[in-house]
């Protein structure tokens, strides 16, 4: 099979669109035919290594933490799935990624796909979405009537979360560019901050939330900043670069890694098919695309890593200086703005568009 893999960490370049073995399924695993896979700035961060102390990998490693597909196979001891089910997931960090033309998954980590949008799409809704969920509803604690605000709206998992929170009842001020202002306004924000225009913290300097959802990359002092924001006995709430550690006023700061979790995704596809929940995708290209897509990336990935040694310090900023190669943004790389979907060419005209 082809499948996009990568034999050492590094940036966008060490990305081959190559010959791979076909996997087979092991026990409590299923093979899926990978109708589409999306990129997330995860991807970035383990080809570059930045988190190699704490998450290792095999080499070579194919990426693509985003699963959209149909069962080809089902292993031992997975009673529940069988050939022909179309699936999404969230696949395992170090593991072999979706960004292949089929890929081994843990039966566990499956939720029926959703049947309202093309098959390739929903592999725009796993990871951030779960993110979106996980954040506001197990760190946030989001309840009806609450007010939050939701910082860098305009961001993949930020369209989720505005969603799910004016869902929930809470009274919802997102922050967005030119670019997502409408579409943020679409799924009823409340109010929309352009923070191009005035800084958002100088805009609602006096306010207070019940929660503060960071989805931007942000230094210390802009975090800090945001925290005051923040009503007291509230929460901060990061999913980029971690929140002050003692803030005072019984402010809770959370920083958030989104984990699998099968029971959460299907609920998310439900909300989806109910028309609650809408998928956004901005491109759909071939999966020979991805280095190219990366490499467009790199801009934005630099910037966040760079935000990120700041504020963690330590090892990630030690691994940075000793290899900036990996974050580094190649010249004229273009920007990569919104959602892109991976879709394999053995996939295109083999998949259900549901």
């Amino acid at each position: 099979m082809k499948a996009v893999r990568y034999h050492s960490y590094g940036g966008s370049d060490v990305l081959v669109h190559e010959e791979a073995d076909r996997p087979v399924a092991g026990v409590g695993e299923v093979v899926v035919l990978v109708a589409g896979t999306s990129y997330n700035d995860a991807d970035s961060g383990l080809r570059a290594g930045l988190r190699q102390d704490l998450l290792p990998l095999a080499f070579p490693h194919i990426p693509g933490l985003d699963l959209a597909g149909v069962i080809t196979e089902v292993g031992e001891g997975v009673p529940d799935w069988s050939v022909g089910d179309t699936v999404v997931a969230l696949l395992p960090a170090d593991a072999p990624g979706a960004a292949a033309e089929y890929v081994a998954a843990p039966a566990e980590a499956l939720a029926p796909a959703p049947r309202t949008v093309d098959l390739a799409d929903a592999a725009a809704l796993p990871l951030v979405g779960l993110t979106a969920w996980q954040a506001l509803f197990e760190n946030a604690d989001l309840k009806p009537g609450q007010s939050i605000l939701i910082n860098g709206a305009g961001s993949a998992v930020g369209g989720y979360a505005v969603q799910l929170a004016v869902q929930t009842g809470a009274t919802v001020t997102a922050t967005a560019g030119a670019r997502s202002r409408d579409r943020i306004r679409s799924y009823g924000a409340d109010r929309i901050v352009e923070y191009a225009v005035t800084p958002v913290v100088q805009v609602l300097a006096g306010q207070h939330f019940d929660v503060v959802l960071q989805l931007a990359p942000a230094g210390p002092e802009e975090n800090a900043r945001l925290v005051d924001l923040v009503a007291d006995g509230g929460a901060f709430v990061s999913v980029t670069t971690p929140g002050p550690p003692d803030t005072g006023r019984g402010v809770r700061t959370v920083h958030v890694f989104a984990r699998s979790d099968a029971t959460q995704l299907a609920e998310l596809v439900a909300r989806v098919d109910a028309g609650e929940l809408a998928i956004e995708v901005a491109e759909r290209l071939p999966l020979v695309d991805l280095p190219a897509v990366h490499a467009r990336a790199a801009g934005r990935f630099a910037r966040i890593a760079e935000l990120a040694a700041q504020v963690e310090g330590g090892d990630l900023a030690e691994r940075l200086r000793a290899d900036q190669a990996v974050v580094r943004a190649p010249a004229a790389a273009g920007e990569l703005v919104g959602k892109t979907v991976l879709i394999p060419m053995s996939s295109a005209s083999d998949t259900p568009r549901h």
